[in-house]
């Protein structure tokens, strides 16, 4: 097959790629080309999806040096030729990490973020950086970028924070796409986006190289793509021990050899799945008419469940979920000490301290809700008592799960919220996870 034989971008995988590369109708070289003009197109111009911060300025020349890897010994491993992008949260070298914010446009990290690096080792191409909520949290709104709109409906939000990720994968910028989570960061936009998204269990990715990690436990990057095949061989990837993120120890000998072993169209035959009805989300308004058409949606989703084979429980309720869930708060200390190892990673810090940033004549231009979170800083009772509150909640959530005898369970409106989920599923597949 000559190489000008049609080969389209849309809704590509990572199988169909490497087909074409093998068969000799697609290279590295013409397939990064395609998803530059599809993004020069379609995300500053036409619908204006302003989804993407930074081009690679490299992104051309690895993609002739891994056409050059193929032509002497193939695929250099399994993501080879492989277009990324990744939330403008993780370092790339050559590339600013900009969080989105006026504050840190001109910041260049030293070195790549643990799962950058190992990314590239697996082939694969970091095509850009997108958007997401400023200083790595919130709705994707942010003072270097303006807002990202949403593919599938441009008059409303892509979610957040990992709302650039999401956009672009939803838009075809890209093959697959890196978002990161605290909360609901990546199954929130992914929802809305109509991709899929995991946020991986604490301990199985690293957040070496990413703003608002270690000490902290909640963060976590995690895969974004079209299929659920291409998320278990991203995370296939990125998982990983990583001595700079201390939390990573957790995970060694927890992961498989591989997710796609778990790929099962019958996984979900015998499996009990509770429904939580509860409305939990900040700011869910359950009377809207918007609820109800997700209400809508959501339950068409339940009956497909069940009509895969699963025993739906419906509803389950969790004893003081809004009321423990509101305790919630973060570490006194931990978000200073992240922001001092995170900068230190490189010789040239834009900032000594989170105080030196916010003295910044910048600082006044971040949009208000990411200048709330970053003042923020809770007194060690207030943190105290948000512990006790997550260690009550996970054994009210991991009885009610006992008592109804679940594998997962599942609140309405899914990752449209800010939840509490349950897996207890470690023979079905990548974090008890099943998506469409």
């Amino acid at each position: 097959m000559s190489l000008s034989a049609p080969f389209t971008i849309l809704e590509a995988t990572i199988e169909e790629i490497h087909s074409a590369y093998k068969s000799g109708q697609l290279t590295a070289r013409r397939l990064v080309g395609m998803y530059l003009d599809r993004i020069e197109a379609y995300d500053k111009k036409g619908p204006a999806i302003n989804a993407i911060i930074t081009i690679n300025p490299s992104a051309l020349e690895e993609a002739d040096r891994l056409d050059g890897a193929f032509k002497a010994s193939g695929l250099v491993g399994p993501l080879h030729g492989i277009p990324v992008i990744i939330k403008d949260q993780a370092d790339a070298k050559g590339m600013p990490t900009t969080l989105g914010s006026l504050l840190f446009k001109d910041y260049y990290p030293d070195r790549d973020a643990f799962v950058v690096e190992k990314l590239k080792k697996a082939g694969a191409i970091v095509l850009a950086k997108a958007t997401l909520g400023e200083l790595g949290g919130g709705d994707t709104h942010g003072s270097l970028f303006g807002s990202t709109r949403n593919p599938y409906a441009l008059d409303r939000t892509a979610g957040g924070s990992s709302g650039g990720s999401a956009a672009s994968v939803a838009a075809n910028f890209c093959t697959v796409a890196v978002g990161q989570e605290g909360l609901a960061s990546i199954r929130r936009p992914s929802t809305w986006n109509s991709v899929v998204g995991i946020r991986p269990t604490a301990g199985l990715v690293s957040r070496g190289g990413v703003y608002a990690g270690w000490p902290e436990i909640n963060g976590s990057l995690g895969p974004m793509a079209r299929t659920v095949r291409d998320l278990a061989i991203l995370l296939d990837v990125m998982v990983g021990y990583d001595p700079e993120d201390p939390v990573t120890a957790r995970g060694v000998g927890h992961a498989p050899e591989s997710y796609t072993k778990f790929l099962d169209q019958n996984g979900l035959k015998g499996a009990r799945l509770g429904i939580l009805r509860e409305s939990m989300g900040l700011g869910s308004e359950p009377d809207s008419e918007d609820f109800k058409r997700i209400t809508e949606v959501f339950d068409r989703a339940v009956a497909e469940l069940e009509a895969a084979g699963a025993e739906i429980v419906d509803p389950v309720v969790i004893p003081r979920l809004r009321e423990l869930l509101a305790k919630r708060k973060v570490s006194p200390t931990g978000a200073e000490e992240g922001f001092r190892l995170y900068f230190g990673r490189s010789a040239q810090a834009p900032f000594k301290s989170r105080a030196e940033a916010m003295r910044a004549p910048d600082f006044a231009k971040v949009v208000p809700h990411s200048q709330a979170r970053f003042k923020r800083a809770p007194e060690p009772m207030e943190h105290y008592e948000s512990l006790k509150a997550q260690d009550e909640l996970m054994t009210n959530l991991l009885k009610v799960m006992a008592d109804n005898r679940l594998d997962a369970s599942r609140p309405e409106g899914g990752a449209a919220s800010e939840h509490v989920s349950g897996i207890r599923s470690h023979d079905r597949g990548p974090g008890g996870v099943y998506a469409r």
